[in-house]
């Protein structure tokens, strides 16, 4: 996938390095990154390890537009299926991204552009 045809908004994505447990490659590289995403419901008890395991996990796809620094980027959001995600895009929504079980990303809702998100053919 080369673009996100209809993002559901944008926000700013921070990379934990390979000490954090992040990507063993750094960010990706890819024009759309996809993979699976859990929005943060805000109890402590929710950022326990392992406790997006049994969380609801949407299909996010994840398009860079600015690197802010080296683990910083600001990015497009879109969802494959935008309606499960589109109860909880919100400004200051936060979400983290897994590959697998693990955490690679932290992800911060900074605007919400309405019911899109759909992915790009």
């Amino acid at each position: 996938m080369q673009k996100i045809a209809d993002p559901a908004g944008e926000g700013v994505v921070v990379w934990l390095t390979r000490r954090e447990g992040g990507r063993q490659s750094g960010p990706p590289t890819a024009p759309v990154y996809m993979a699976t995403a859990v929005f943060v419901q805000g109890s402590e008890e929710e950022v326990r390890p392992g406790w997006s395991a049994s969380a609801d996990q949407l299909s996010i796809l994840l398009q860079e537009t600015e690197r802010l620094d080296e683990g910083h980027r600001r990015c497009l959001v879109g969802f494959l299926v935008p309606e499960l995600a589109a109860p909880h895009m919100r400004p200051g929504a936060e979400l983290v991204v897994l590959e697998g079980p693990r955490t690679v990303a932290r992800l911060r809702i900074g605007t919400v552009r309405g019911p899109g998100g759909g992915p790009s053919v």
